[in-house]
């Protein structure tokens, strides 16, 4: 089998006007595309009791107390970690599924894809098909066809702004927001982002379409370094369409005994494609696999009595064969790469979910003052400053004894003054909370040194140790 065959970029210069079709895996779009759409919509709305005081939003991000809230999952912005852990999982579970199936998130899943659709759904049914949309291209303008413009946009700017309206319900209460909405009464910053997001539906969806995802989208770059002759690509089965020729032309030269191909050059699988490109021309990074050309092509398929399948999901290592006359072999989802991607996937789920589910519901850090680090007291003691930072992600107060370790003799304080010094010290954190407290540490004179911080919780079980540096002046 030959090397992969170099990816084209070949878009056409004029307007994409794609035709509309039915079949397999139009519906299937449809459907995917109103379950994306749902569960963008109503996330927001879903309810989570975290108690008294906090935010009741399952999914929010609060951007005001620097929170995430995922339902009873809460990140800070220090566990940002988090967020490059999920990053680094998609960009596997991506390559994952274009082993398996090329750009199939591209698509059926991706957001421009998903709009994009939508606002072309709009556009059909005021101003008519492709047919219909060339020839009003190059008409004057009338009364009818402004109307038709006009709505058109109106009912853009609408889907627009919902989108925009929906991003902006995930930093704040759904319920709460929609009604300052309605009312007049939301902040200016609230507006301005949905205005923001509107703005950006509006344009990407509305004129950006296929533009986006060939030449904004970094997406499509990396296919010449991640491309796969085992995946199930959209491809076209030369081998069995060539020579293209009509129906009469096919039939006499197949009574004449000349080869003649399936393909009857039709463009239906052109016509329908929403990046423009022609699949018979061989493998596109443009090619968003959705298969729609697949549905077109089975059309005229079984209009003229002839075998589906022309225009197919199908590997590209079995379009060679093909060539050769080599018998098609099935798909094979489980080779070795394929199975590495989707242990890397599993490895990467499972450590986070360790994580996350043994994460302490607190966090607790220690820094020693700067300047000075040592003061000598008059009593021949030396103090050092430390300040402890506590953050309570917890459903309950956080209460802990502080206690030292590592020089003899050693007392605490939260004044820097001599007189109130404990062998223990209590601190507390609300729940949700941060608390900062400045512990002074007084002992008696002696080198500099390495000490502890020891903290336990009511049960006397220790919880954290902290190890820090005394400075002698």
């Amino acid at each position: 089998m030959s090397n992969a065959p170099t990816l084209k970029l070949g878009l056409p210069a004029s307007p994409v006007v794609p035709q509309s079709v039915m079949g397999t895996y139009r519906r299937l779009k449809w459907g995917l595309h109103g379950a994306c759409l749902a569960v963008y919509y109503a996330l927001p709305f879903l309810r989570w009791d975290r108690g008294p005081g906090r935010p009741g939003q399952a999914i929010m991000l609060d951007l005001a107390n620097a929170r995430f809230h995922l339902f009873g999952l809460e990140i800070r912005p220090q566990e940002l970690y988090y967020l490059t852990v999920l990053l680094v999982l998609a960009t596997v579970v991506l390559v994952l599924a274009n082993a398996l199936a090329g750009r199939v998130w591209c698509g059926f899943f991706c957001p421009q894809t998903v709009w994009s659709d939508l606002f072309m759904l709009v556009e059909r049914r005021i101003e008519g098909d492709r047919r219909d949309r060339l020839r009003k291209l190059g008409q004057p303008l009338t009364a009818r066809r402004i109307g038709e413009i006009a709505l058109k946009h109106a009912l853009w700017l609408i889907i627009a702004a919902a989108t925009g309206g929906a991003i902006m319900l995930y930093f704040a209460d759904a319920p709460t927001l929609v009604r300052e909405l309605l009312t007049g009464t939301a902040s200016s910053a609230a507006v301005m982002i949905i205005a923001v997001f509107t703005g950006l539906t509006y344009a990407l969806a509305g004129f950006g379409r296929e533009k986006v995802c060939t030449y904004m989208c970094p997406w499509p770059r990396l296919q010449g370094a991640i491309w796969d002759p085992e995946a199930l690509t959209v491809n076209y089965r030369d081998h069995r369409g060539e020579e293209r020729m009509s129906v009469k032309k096919a039939a006499a030269a197949r009574a004449a005994g000349k080869p003649a191909g399936d393909c009857v050059d039709c463009a239906a699988c052109v016509n329908v494609c929403p990046m423009g490109i022609d699949i018979r021309q061989g493998p596109n990074i443009a090619c968003i696999n959705c298969g729609l050309c697949v549905d077109a092509c089975d059309g005229t398929m079984e209009k003229l009595g002839r075998a589906r399948g022309l225009i197919d999901y199908e590997t590209w290592t079995n379009i060679e064969r093909g060539r050769t006359g080599e018998a098609r072999q099935p798909a094979r989802p489980f080779r070795p790469k394929v199975l590495g991607l989707a242990a890397a996937v599993a490895a990467i789920v499972a450590g986070l979910a360790v994580s996350v589910s043994t994460r302490a519901g607190y966090e607790i850090a220690v820094s020693h003052d700067k300047s000075p680090l040592g003061v000598a007291l008059s009593d021949g003691r030396i103090r050092n400053g430390y300040e402890f930072r506590l953050t309570n992600s917890g459903r309950e107060p956080l209460a802990i004894q502080l206690t030292v370790e590592g020089r003899p003799g050693a007392t605490l304080a939260v004044s820097a003054e001599p007189g109130s010094e404990a062998g223990a010290l209590p601190l507390k954190a609300d729940p949700s909370d941060t608390e900062k407290v400045r512990v002074s540490v007084f002992a008696p004179d002696g080198p500099t040194g390495d000490i502890a911080f020891v903290l336990r919780d009511g049960a006397g079980s220790v919880v954290a140790r902290l190890a820090e540096r005394f400075h002698r002046p």
